[in-house]
């Protein structure tokens, strides 16, 4: 099987204070609505279990004791009680509230919580964070042992490298010389994917220590005879710290310019070729002049993810590539074919000069309102909005807005009733994670026109504030 050093293999699946303010009445809050229990991925290892949720631990607020999950498109809320709950940690110790205090699990991360529920609401009773697969010692590859192999290229290496994860994953980057063999596809694939030669190096890889894809791959592979498997269980995340990925121009146009999801686009040709025809929205960075152009690039803390690409061999591209990985960008993917694959793929096209500053605004969470429209209800109230003021009343005695009627997150199923259905409500906090919690609880009972601030909101002794957004 021969590859090109710097090409991903295409493949596609089928399958206290005292506010006055009018009281209004509202209807009964609607049930909520069902949700999912267990995010789609995690079904290739897992069943849906009663009074258990597996997902993406998003926030844990201690004010509002509430601790939220994300199951794919849907987001779960829970109640805790911090001398009850047991938490078990990656490493397999527990503890109670506090402990999660001391042990914070990263937003995103796999986490398994059960339950109970009384009169409506669900109180989690154990959190799980989902510990790193075990991989027995002589399986493991590190990352220094994978950049070497890619270094080469399959054939002077004689490996075979297979991203584990699902395709849309693999779209948006992968490891170069990478070939998508989904797990939860392999049993139909790995016939036509695996190598004929059972005693080739076959190295597998996924979404990090914790993903059971690859490791389950190389399990699958054993029993189909493989008898010299290898499993790079730092995965994507790891490689993506020190090294660039790459992904197709059909990946470039279907997983991010399609989707609309934020990125930088750099076109690092000399900028009178790339003036002659760009891919639109493309910014002008030349690769001679890279080493100064990084200082328009957004700062590296906002972790924009960066496409470049060149004319067609990618070698100015993952030259500029590796500057920015070294600079401390963490997701940057050079575009394989470049400027070349993408006009022959006929994709649209655009002329003229190219701005040399790149701009990149995460999307928006659901539920995310304007800050410029926030800002002038904060101001000025219209009839048909009412600002909701989440955080406690200690806080608030401290400030509030005056257009703003104080529920702290914590109260607001008992003050439904205070809430009319037929206003916009848009809820703030201190930093806009509580009011997040707030604007989902809301959602849950049947509130449909619901929005809150992601911002920070200051106020000063004087009465006057600032709201800002990182």
């Amino acid at each position: 099987m021969k590859f090109n050093s710097l090409r991903p293999v295409v493949l596609t699946l089928v399958a206290g204070i005292s506010v006055s303010a009018a009281v209004t009445v509202s209807a009964a809050p609607s049930a909520p609505t069902a949700k999912p229990t267990i995010a789609k991925i995690c079904t290739t290892c897992h069943k849906a279990e009663a009074n258990a949720v597996r997902g993406y631990f998003d926030i844990v607020t201690f004010k509002a004791k509430t601790i939220q999950v994300k199951i794919d498109d849907a987001v779960e809320q829970f109640k805790f009680d911090e001398d009850e709950i047991k938490v078990v940690n990656g490493a397999g110790k527990t503890g109670d509230g506090e402990f999660l205090k001391d042990n914070l699990i990263k937003k995103g991360h796999e986490i398994k919580v059960e339950y109970v529920e009384n009169n409506g609401v669900k109180n989690a009773v154990k959190l799980i964070e989902k510990p790193p697969v075990k991989i027995p010692a002589e399986m493991l590859m590190s990352t220094a042992e994978v950049e070497k192999l890619v270094a080469l290229g399959p054939e002077k290496g004689k490996y075979f490298l297979y991203d584990s994860r699902p395709l849309p994953r693999f779209q948006q980057g992968s490891i170069p010389t990478a070939v998508n063999l989904p797990f939860p596809a392999f049993d139909k694939l790995a016939d036509k994917l695996l190598p004929k030669d059972k005693s080739a190096l076959v190295i597998f890889y996924c979404a990090g220590p914790s993903c059971n894809m690859s490791p389950g791959s190389a399990d699958k592979a054993k029993k189909l005879g493989y008898t010299n498997l290898k499993v790079y269980k730092d995965g994507m995340p790891a490689w993506s710290t020190k090294n660039y990925g790459v992904l197709s121009t059909q990946f470039l146009k279907e997983a991010w310019i399609d989707k609309d999801i934020p990125h930088v686009l750099l076109d690092v040709r000399a900028a009178k070729d790339a003036a002659k025809g760009h891919i639109k929205g493309a910014v002008s960075f030349p690769a001679a002049k890279a080493a100064k152009l990084i200082k328009n690039l957004p700062p590296k803390d906002k972790k924009p993810p960066v496409m470049i690409y060149d004319g067609k061999d990618g070698v100015q591209a993952a030259k500029v590539a590796k500057q920015l990985v070294k600079a401390g960008y963490g997701n940057v993917m050079v575009v394989t074919g470049g400027y070349d694959a993408w006009q022959a793929a006929k994709f649209e096209v655009a002329t003229g000069k190219l701005t040399t500053k790149a701009v990149y605004v995460p999307k928006p969470r659901p539920g995310e309102i304007n800050l410029d429209e926030f800002k002038k209800y904060a101001s000025e109230l219209p009839a048909n909005v009412m600002i909701i003021d989440a955080r406690t009343a200690a806080e608030a005695n401290k400030g509030m807005l005056k257009t703003a009627k104080l529920i702290p997150a914590e109260e607001i199923k008992d003050r439904l009733a205070e809430i009319p259905k037929d206003k916009l409500i848009v809820f703030y906090c201190n930093t806009g994670t509580i009011a997040e919690v707030a604007y989902n609880t809301l959602k849950g009972f049947g509130y449909t026109n619901v929005k809150f601030a992601n911002a920070k909101v200051a106020f000063e002794k004087n009465g006057s504030y600032k709201i800002t957004k990182e």
